[in-house]
């Protein structure tokens, strides 16, 4: 830990900005994957892309959408026609102009580029058409009710057109986007550092030269360096250094209910790995499920500061199903379950999880309930960038991995489990399933879609290709000398009007 906080130390020395520029340096609880919108799936990945990559719209902190470089849209009655007014006067980081053939050019390659993972995001689009140089019209195979949702995340990053046709699937090593701030250098596990961009369409609102982003898994080191200056500002610091966070001199606190959620995705058909009793008997997963106690693991590892949960939604969302609420853990139900699936000796399961304190301490809580239920659980530390790697490959039986969350609860479901879902890792299918969710996608009503929805998870309560555990709350603590940071429930850091005094 001392020589963690003593690297970083010497790191920042040697990255000092010169005399009179600002550098507003935010530490990390991971490194981020790939810096391309299509290919990248991590939420620190989304911090980053926050500043670096503008998306056509963006969400308020009231989760309403807003302009960013779409300023106006229509629908049309019938809902097949999106038409969007674009910003003039942006342009990228290497020069190319943000204009209508730009966005053309970005949903074509969400949606065909080979290791794109926005395609499950944009099936819905038909075609994409320049109207003129700043109007852009998108054609739909059907009404879709989560569109604009998905063009304020990562479906909805504009970058360079040029860039990306130079550079194809290696665009992450050079990333260039429209946004506030261009990329500077990365060192893998270390730093990703960011410039500000002088042409950018709004520069006056960004006070700092430079942002660098230093990933720390370690969320006791993230703190003490906040507090010993060498950390302008933490992401997700732990509810267990909340209170000492509140009373520290020199220290700000801003909080935010999740949109998302932490579980635990089960492979049930993603390779040779699925072939184990967890992977190929749903009542082993329901055994799993019952074996947790979701308030304890609340109350022991963040006393009490998040929701326990059951659901890719919480339990006080309109959309959170109520004939399926939290389970009381059930220990001998949970052994009756294995006994009647053939495993009256209990089961041995391994689950990757996340190489930081807190990850680790939910699973290890997790390891000792199971336990008592004939369920053992051999856990697999990982950096969380390798951890989605195998995860994608199918080279695992259970992760310990969460979702940041989604305005539109399509976001929190869709992807995750129908056939041909972008981040299926668990390589869920059913036909009923995709049919209900894909339904929801078409219309406005909400009381409509709630109902495929409560459908769908009669399914997923029972199948259980994801364990839902609990529903954080970001906790972000900052430097009181910076001034003008708004939390939002994404999680995000926006650095729109933050300004930090000498």
């Amino acid at each position: 830990m001392i020589a963690r906080t003593t690297m970083i130390a010497a790191l920042l020395a040697t990255t000092a900005m010169a005399a009179g520029a600002q550098e507003l340096r935010i530490g990390l609880q991971d490194d981020a994957d790939v810096l391309d919108p299509d290919q990248s799936r991590t939420f620190v990945g989304r911090i980053v892309y926050t500043s670096l990559c503008d998306k056509l719209v963006d969400i308020s902190p009231q989760l309403d959408i807003v302009p960013q470089l779409a300023t106006d849209w229509s629908w049309s009655e019938d809902g097949i026609e999106l038409t969007m007014q674009l910003r003039e006067g942006a342009t990228f980081h290497d020069g190319t102009p943000f204009n209508a053939e730009a966005v053309v050019a970005n949903i074509d390659r969400s949606q065909n580029l080979e290791e794109s993972r926005r395609k499950s995001e944009l099936t819905s689009v038909a075609s994409v058409e320049a109207v003129d140089e700043h109007t852009v019209r998108f054609t739909l195979t059907q009404p879709d009710a989560t569109l604009l949702s998905q063009l304020a995340d990562r479906a909805g990053m504009m970058i360079s057109p040029t860039a990306a046709e130079e550079m194809g699937v290696d665009f992450g090593n050079n990333p260039v986007c429209s946004g506030p701030y261009q990329f500077g250098e990365r060192v893998q596990q270390d730093r990703i550092v960011l410039n500000k961009f002088d042409d950018y369409w709004n520069a006056d609102a960004y006070a700092f030269e430079t942002v660098t982003f230093l990933p720390i898994p370690d969320t006791t080191v993230r703190f003490a360096n906040l507090r010993s200056g060498d950390l302008d500002m933490v992401e997700r610091l732990a509810a267990t250094d909340l209170a000492a966070a509140r009373e520290a001199e020199g220290v700000e606190v801003a909080t935010a209910t999740s949109l998302g959620y932490q579980g635990m995705t089960i492979n049930v058909g993603n390779g040779e790995r699925a072939a184990n009793p967890l992977g190929e008997n749903a009542a082993v997963r329901r055994a799993l499920s019952m074996a947790i106690d979701r308030n304890a693991l609340n109350q022991v590892v963040f006393e009490g500061a998040f929701a326990p949960g059951n659901q890719p939604f919480p339990p006080d969302s309109p959309w959170y199903d109520q004939d399926h609420p939290i389970p009381e853990r059930d220990v001998e139900a949970a052994r009756a379950l294995l006994e009647e699936a053939g495993f009256s000796d209990g089961v041995t399961i391994e689950v990757q999880v996340a190489n930081n304190p807190v990850q680790m301490q939910v699973m290890q809580v997790i390891q000792a309930m199971t336990a008592e239920a004939g369920i053992n659980i051999e856990l697999q530390a990982k950096e969380f960038a390798t951890l989605l790697a195998d995860q994608t490959a199918g080279a695992y039986q259970a992760s310990q991995v969460g979702w940041s969350g989604r305005v539109d609860p399509d976001g929190n479901l869709h992807q995750f489990v129908t056939t041909e879902g972008g981040i299926n890792d668990s390589k869920f299918s059913d036909p009923e399933v995709d049919r209900l969710l894909d339904e929801a996608r078409v219309s406005n009503d909400q009381a409509t879609r709630k109902e495929s929805y409560d459908a769908a998870r009669d399914i997923l309560n029972e199948e259980l290709p994801i364990v839902y555990l609990y529903h954080p709350v970001w906790i972000w603590a900052y430097d009181d000398a910076i001034d003008g940071f708004t939390a939002y429930p994404d999680g995000m850091i926006r650095l729109e009007g933050v300004t930090m005094s000498e």
